[in-house]
């Protein structure tokens, strides 16, 4: 192509991003301005941890309390400041929901002693703690339901929800089953908890109080920081017949949480994967999780990511939050889902890390583990590709590896991550193309950046139809971030007067690669490989790559 050819094919696309773009300088500075102030727990950076499958201290290959706790120094090296961690109770399933008491520990995670000794060492690095807690539902054994069906006179006579005379009709639990079949063939009722009766709020009142502040002498250095609510709802599971929950259970439950340590955080997998606002006013959580961010980043859809971004900032009140994530214990592994794309899975990470939130990762995450979800087993065995062991070194043998489903069936035969894969904390952690290393750098980069931590976001009109740009600022600072969710090399335009007056001008830097970027007049064009990522912001010594 010559250059008359290359010059008026830059001239249409920049007249047709100015026409995207709008009013420029005024239409970005109200952008800005609606994207509101900074949300809870932004400085934090979320660690999911699958309790069972993380760390084995003792040889017995199963993952516990004092696992976790060893492994401290290489997550707060990573760049995590909270752990959040899966259910611990007792539990008859491998995964800990449904419980047999929802007070305690599964002895094979250690006791209450070892979750003490585990949050105060949290505390001790600076970094917080939340638990995961699934209380809508009890497990066969659990004495609420024991001592109480067929005895509704009982002391727990009406803790558990029954239909007909004398307790002999439980209620159903979740997608309104009476029984789930566990990954070692049996099959474990479950019933639904009466969440409306007083003595089980005042009774999960006192739970949550004690655990933020076991000793009640007003320090919270023993106590955990916050909860993950699973499968909150208002109306458990849409039946209409525990109702009215946000007011009539959480709202008590809470407020004597808050009582207690007013500076804790609720955390609420929202029913129904939407954008959660509901949860965030009269549900009054503080966070919940960005599902439609998170389908978008899965379907690589620039449009779909443009909107899910927008819904996001417009329907997140003042002083809330929202988790940023790409995978969790119940959907596919990201690096799977595409294809162990290196490319892919580094876009990913970008977008988990850099986009207005805060991100939460999932344990192995950032080594790019893999699993998918079975439908073969029709058991809680299907979800055991997604919560495999955690790779600390390339041979699952290793000491200190949590292989507990260990030749017990096909998910262990047929496992995703396997000895000497490359995909290992051992293989990783001294090789600066890694993922682990592109993690680090962009926590790195995001815990050095106010305009990531907490500064407001909007998202960017480009000329490439596969290119999502996203703007964050402070009135002070900003960064830009690019991503090219094509399999194709482009060179992207961008207006700038669609940007925050910090990036005008020539002078700027890639973040990420520490490369500078050419660029100058009304124009900034920024190219970009097959699934490419850049942070563009002022050059300044500080802000160089690590």
């Amino acid at each position: 192509m010559n250059c008359r050819g290359i010059r008026s094919g830059t001239i249409v696309a920049l007249a047709a991003l100015l026409a995207l773009a709008g009013t420029p300088r005024q239409g970005a500075a109200q952008r800005r301005a609606d994207s509101g102030a900074a949300w809870a727990a932004e400085n934090e950076v979320f660690y999911q941890i699958f309790v069972r499958s993380f760390r084995d201290s003792d040889g017995d290959r199963i993952g516990d309390l004092k696992g976790i706790e060893q492994e401290l120094g290489y997550l707060h090296d990573l760049g995590i400041t909270s752990l959040l961690l899966t259910p611990v109770n007792p539990s008859p399933f491998y995964h800990n929901y449904f419980a047999t008491s929802f007070a305690g520990v599964d002895p094979a995670y250690g006791d209450t002693t070892s979750l003490r000794r585990l949050v105060e060492a949290v505390h001790a690095r600076g970094m917080k703690i939340y638990l995961d807690e699934e209380i809508q539902y009890a497990a066969q054994d659990n004495p609420w339901w024991t001592r109480s069906q067929g005895h509704p006179g009982s002391g727990y006579g009406r803790y558990i929800l029954y239909h007909g005379p004398d307790n002999t009709q439980p209620e159903p639990g979740v997608f309104g089953l009476s029984a789930l079949p566990a990954w070692t063939g049996a099959k474990i009722g479950i019933a639904t908890v009466n969440l409306l009766d007083s003595a089980v709020v005042a009774y999960f009142q006192v739970l949550f109080a004690s655990l933020v502040d076991p000793n009640h002498d007003g320090r919270f250095d023993d106590g955990v920081d916050g909860f993950r609510i699973d499968h909150m709802m208002d109306d458990l599971d849409g039946k209409g017949v525990l109702k009215n929950l946000f007011t009539q259970f959480w709202a008590p439950v809470f407020a004597a949480v808050r009582a207690a340590n007013p500076r804790i955080r609720v955390i609420a997998e929202q029913g129904d994967w939407g954008f959660g606002d509901d949860w965030l006013t009269r549900g009054g959580a503080d966070l919940v999780f960005a599902f439609p961010i998170c389908r978008a980043v899965d379907s690589l859809s620039r449009a779909g990511l443009a909107e899910a971004i927008g819904q996001t900032l417009r329907r997140t009140p003042a002083g809330k939050g929202q988790l940023i994530f790409i995978e969790n214990h119940d959907m596919s592994r990201f690096a799977t889902a595409v294809g162990g794309d290196l490319r892919k899975e580094r876009l990913g990470a970008a977008l988990d890390v850099l986009l207005k939130g805060t991100p939460l990762i999932y344990y192995g995450q950032e080594i790019g583990m893999r699993g998918r979800q079975s439908t073969a087993w029709g058991s809680d065995a299907n979800d055991i590709p997604v919560r495999e062991a955690f790779k600390w070194t390339r041979n699952a043998d290793d000491s200190g590896s949590a292989i507990w489903y260990h030749d017990t069936g096909a998910w262990w035969t047929n496992r995703f991550n396997r000895d000497g894969d490359g995909i290992s904390v051992s293989e990783e952690r001294s090789d600066p193309g890694s993922l682990l290393s592109f993690y680090r750098r962009l926590l790195a980069l995001r815990s050095s950046r106010p305009e990531i931590l907490h500064g407001d976001e909007h998202v960017v009109a480009t000329d490439q139809p596969d290119v999502l740009a996203v703007a964050r600022s402070t009135p002070d600072q900003a960064s830009l971030l690019l991503v090219n969710l094509s399999d194709r090399a482009v060179t992207a335009g961008v207006a700038r007067d669609s940007v925050p007056a910090a990036l005008s001008g020539p002078g700027l830097q890639d973040l990420i690669s520490g490369r500078r970027e050419p660029g100058s007049g009304s124009s900034l064009r920024v190219s970009l490989g097959p699934f490419g990522i850049k942070l563009l912001a002022r050059r300044q010594s500080r802000d160089r790559a690590r």
